[in-house]
């Protein structure tokens, strides 16, 4: 049966993570109640303002890196890639898969969380577990909008993906 997070019901010894990217400068209501409940955010770059990590903080902890669009003194000091320790699970995060300099499964890390490519995704790969969250930011292409949520408790980490509703465009008078 599946659970109101969108994981079938687990053991109940969990942390909740919040995974989100590429917001590009627009926090939508509708990521943050998504991310709700998170034990920790976790943002994977192109953040566009430093307003956004604040609305973030206003739900849970935050760790954050640098995307290739954030730049300025407010992303001076984010660093370009990011260790989360929780319990057993070490999980790596970088903005651009295509940059990743490391084999994971050697290094031990049960996930790697990636954003940029606005497509949301989750794989397995030689047992570390890949998740883009996708793009929560203004629509590109005909991508949807999405946030992504990632499980971890005794056993390996689980992921889902959260497509946002977002209410209808407006439609422009002439």
């Amino acid at each position: 049966m599946a659970s109101e997070d969108g994981f079938s019901d687990m053991a109940p010894s969990f942390l909740l993570l919040g995974l989100i990217s590429d917001t590009h400068g627009l926090m939508r209501p509708e990521a943050l109640d998504a991310l709700r409940g998170s034990d920790l955010i976790v943002h994977a770059g192109d953040i566009g303002d430093a307003a956004i990590l604040n609305s973030l903080a206003s739900i849970a902890p935050v760790r954050a890196i640098r995307g290739n669009n954030d730049k300025g003194d407010w992303a001076a000091d984010l660093p370009l890639t990011e260790v989360v320790e929780l319990g057993a699970h070490s999980i790596y995060i970088l903005h651009n898969l295509a940059d990743l300099d490391l084999d994971p499964a050697a290094a031990g890390f049960a996930s790697v969380v990636s954003g940029h490519s606005h497509k949301p995704a989750i794989e397995e790969r030689d047992g570390v577990l890949f998740v883009n969250p996708g793009s929560a930011g203004p629509r590109r292409f005909k991508l949807p909008v999405t946030v992504a949520k990632m499980r971890l408790g005794s056993s390996n980490p689980a992921a889902s993906i959260v497509t946002l509703r977002l209410p209808p465009p407006r439609r422009k008078r002439c």
